[in-house]
């Protein structure tokens, strides 16, 4: 690696050398795509799940196999989906523009499809199918990519990112149960379902009474271990000539959790602070930098919290993670009563300040906790 190069990748999808460990869940991805096993990642936000399903697809495509990617956090309802749908199943299965103008004129036609060019028309542009969400035409689109795949001889996986967004459309169950209707069917099309809502997806999941329960094989995403992270925030150090020693690569971890997207920016920030040798003034300048920057951020998701949720998040940030409702912690936190505490667990975990594990409360943020720490216990 070039000297001038970014060591260290955050804030996007990462691929190739920035791409650790994950071996094993690459492999269970892998299977399921060559097998055409519907597959459903669940982790919370930003522990690289994008980048496992983009490097497991790299791995999986080929003429007998095509990978289709679809990101749909910008879709508000069924229309967008089904447009967002379309578009990218008819874009990522086709090599030539002639093709999929060509599968458009034989599996849309009827729709009469509004097709707008960017300056690259192979990689830019939008379809509009203008349809009503209740009519037996959707279905055509739903269908599309198993007809594409029977009329190309090949198998297709469709991978959908932000997934959980689908419960937030009106009449959410009932396109749920539309969707799942269709593609239960297809033979030649698998789907690969994740997000970055941990609890949405746990619900739309794990929850019986909703139609994507045991939808396929459910992979819960861990966090990378100690040891593959030391290994390669020390070799990332190496490659642009510098040194940061193992003992410090673990203290890098050690104060993110080793949340991935963390790693990678603090590990990034000890580097620019780094001349030729890391060291522990580098990581302390390094982290308050990490803290700084997300202060903003963390400013706007707390400044319309109520006094009881900030109060419960007192009580978390001091070790309280059980036994929220017994009645010394909710005098000692003033939560006010052990209804209550429920009402405001609820609500935090909504709002992704919070996570349950092992029934314990904790703030799955770790940059967010040291935020925390220091405003509420100045």
């Amino acid at each position: 690696m070039a000297k001038d190069c970014k060591p260290f990748v955050f804030g996007v999808a990462t691929s190739g050398e920035n791409f650790t460990d994950r071996e094993k869940e690459t492999e269970r991805l892998l299977r399921n795509f060559k097998n055409g096993v519907n597959t459903v990642l669940i982790s919370p936000r930003r522990w690289g799940k994008t980048s496992l399903v983009r490097k497991a697809g790299s791995l999986a495509a080929s003429d007998a196999l095509k990978v289709v990617y679809l990101d749909i956090f910008s879709c508000r309802d069924e229309r967008d989906f089904y447009d967002a749908f379309a578009a990218a199943v008819l874009r990522q299965t086709s090599s030539k523009l002639e093709e999929w103008l060509d599968d458009i004129r034989q599996f849309l036609s009827r729709l009469s499809p509004k097709v707008t060019f960017g300056t690259d028309p192979m990689t830019d542009f939008s379809l509009s199918l203008d349809l009503n969400p209740q009519s037996r035409e959707v279905d055509e689109i739903l269908d599309l990519p198993e007809k594409i795949a029977r009329k190309k001889g090949c198998n297709i996986v469709v991978c959908i990112d932000e997934f959980q967004q689908i419960g937030e459309f009106a009449n959410a169950v009932h396109f749920q149960k539309r969707l799942r209707s269709a593609w239960q069917l297809q033979q030649s099309v698998s789907y690969c379902l994740f997000g970055s809502k941990k609890h949405l997806m746990n619900e739309l999941f794990e929850k019986r009474s909703l139609p994507f329960y045991k939808f396929g094989d459910v992979l819960f995403l861990q966090k990378i271990g100690t040891d593959h992270w030391v290994r390669y925030i020390c070799s990332r150090f190496e490659a642009t000539g510098k040194h940061i020693a193992e003992t410090l690569a673990e203290e890098i971890c050690r104060r993110v959790e080793n949340h991935s997207s963390y790693v990678q920016q603090l590990a990034w920030l000890v580097w620019v602070h780094t001349t030729h040798e890391a060291d522990r003034e580098a990581l302390d300048e390094a982290w308050q930098d990490i803290v700084d920057q997300n202060t903003p951020l963390f400013e706007k998701q707390t400044e319309n919290l109520t006094t009881y949720q900030m109060n419960f998040l007192r009580a978390v940030t001091e070790g309280v993670h059980e036994e929220l409702t017994t009645q010394k912690v909710i005098q000692k936190y003033q939560l006010g009563s052990s209804a209550n505490v429920n009402t405001v667990r609820r609500a935090l975990i909504k709002k992704e300040l919070i996570d349950i594990e092992e029934r314990k409360a904790i703030i799955p943020d770790p940059i967010l906790k040291a935020w925390l720490q220091r405003e509420l216990h100045p």
